[in-house]
């Protein structure tokens, strides 16, 4: 028999004084490079493997309810113009209870079914292992999907965490799925060693499993992925470090390309001549782009369809451009991200439905060339401190630091990747033509003043045969 406990959120998911997940890393997480412990997802009925490495997380954490958002936005308030649900009203938690765990000789169990995003799901488990021997399986499923209608699809990301008497010992696995009618559960095969399950994993004889899930909303006017504001404060700190890095990746390839081109003397003194050379309306109309071909731009550079990572780049992107197109960086009623004095001079700005640079292309690429990546907060998240009871002690000032590092690199990315679009299938290809015509009009040039002393020395030579014949 098992004994259930459900909740999902109506407005606000967290009750004043309620705790909520938080995760210590157990190592570096690294999608990219799989360091640290990691498990394979798996279908339960198709047994594929996830496309991302899952990092495996320790220990939970206690942190205040109510604590502000340092995101750019909050979804709760300034998206209310937008159709349709909010990531808060397409995200719920679960918690099941397993009571008398070891009397269970069955080779699966199903948990009751509960609502999240306005779908019906369960968590199946395999107490000994769907496949393999001594491991528990856990996967999370979309109920009656036999009834589903073809071509049905959502995209899915979950947090399972195994819960441990001790909670820093407590286990969670993060992934991404698009849920289908012939992939209708996704999960781990080997989520947990059973050796290791009678180490406070099953306690009293009941397994505690917790769920997490946020229904991805997706319009193809906005392919951007949002969270619900507490589930992403609890990502961050995890994976942070990923979004960093992407970011750190992106701004570097651009500042060296710019360096290139400014630090070869010769071209950057052609390209100035060329710029300096065109009427102020052309280069108004050079120093402009739609938003939506932003957008589209963007998304082909940054999106990883079943990337854990890529959501927090997406959601963190999407909130940076939405506060550029508000000309404001933050909102009445809401904490600051960056103070006045903090904030690097604007690149660009939101004129209607167009992104335009705020200063001269020369400057801002001398400058984009020269610009530092915004420092590292020596306050923040890595060295928080840690005490007895907790592990890491991610207080309200340590997700502000996450949140805020966050967005000092997305706005930065933004403004970099605004300018670099611009100048690259704009202002360079203007240059590049205006080089290969001035090229073509030398070379008709060189053409026309061999032709015309090529005539000349005929000229020469037929009046000294004739000077000749007449002597």
């Amino acid at each position: 028999m098992t004994k259930l406990w459900f909740s999902i959120p109506v407005s606000k998911f967290m009750s004043v004084g309620e705790g909520i997940l938080k995760w210590e890393i157990a190592g570096t997480v690294s999608e990219e490079t799989g360091v640290g412990r990691s498990m394979e997802g798996f279908s339960s009925g198709q047994h594929c493997q996830s496309g991302e490495t899952l990092a495996e997380l320790q220990s939970f954490e206690q942190v205040e309810s109510g604590t502000p958002s340092a995101s750019p936005l909050d979804w709760e308030t300034d998206d209310d113009n937008e159709e349709g649900p909010k990531p808060s009203e397409l995200y719920g938690k679960y918690t099941w209870r397993v009571e008398k765990f070891s009397e269970f000789k069955k080779r699966d169990l199903s948990s009751n079914q509960f609502e999240v995003g306005g779908h019906k799901w369960y968590i199946l488990i395999y107490p000994q292992g769907c496949d393999v021997c001594h491991h528990l399986s856990l996967f999370l499923c979309v109920a009656n999907h036999e009834k589903l209608l073809p071509g049905w699809s959502h995209l899915a990301q979950f947090t399972i965490a195994v819960v441990n008497k001790d909670p820093k010992k407590s286990k969670c696995f993060d992934t991404l799925h698009r849920f289908q009618k012939n992939e209708h559960d996704w999960g781990w095969k080997k989520i947990m060693d059973l050796t290791k399950m009678p180490d406070g994993f099953v306690d009293a004889d009941t397994l505690t499993i917790k769920a997490q899930v946020q229904v991805i909303r997706e319009r193809a006017e906005r392919p951007f992925r949002c969270l619900d504001c507490q589930y992403r404060r609890e990502l961050v700190p995890v994976y942070l470090t990923n979004v960093e890095r992407k970011y750190q990746r992106f701004l570097e390839e651009k500042r060296s390309k710019l360096g290139k081109l400014i630090y070869n003397k010769a071209r950057w003194s052609s390209f100035r001549t060329f710029w300096l050379g065109i009427d102020q309306n052309a280069r108004h109309q050079m120093s402009r782009e739609k938003i939506d071909v932003i957008l589209k731009a963007i998304v082909k550079h940054f999106f990883i369809d079943k990337e854990i990572t890529s959501t927090l780049v997406m959601d963190s992107l999407y909130s940076v451009l939405k506060a550029l197109k508000d000309d404001t960086m933050c909102k009445k009623g809401r904490l600051k991200l960056l103070e006045a004095d903090e904030m690097p001079a604007p690149m660009v700005r939101v004129d209607k439905d167009m992104f335009v640079l705020v200063d001269d292309v020369l400057l801002l690429l001398e400058r984009a060339a020269m610009d530092l990546l915004p420092p590292k907060d020596e306050k923040g998240p890595q060295n928080c401190t840690k005490d007895g009871n907790s592990g890491r002690d991610f207080n309200k000032d340590s997700i502000q630091c996450d949140e805020r590092r966050l967005t000092e690199l997305g706005h930065r990315t933004v403004e970099i990747f605004v300018l670099a679009h611009i100048f690259s299938n704009k202002i360079e290809v203007a240059y590049q033509e205006a080089v290969a015509l001035k090229e073509q009009e030398e070379l008709i040039r060189e053409e026309e003043e061999s032709w015309l002393a090529e005539g000349e020395q005929k000229a020469k030579r037929g009046a000294a045969e004739k000077e000749k014949k007449s002597e």
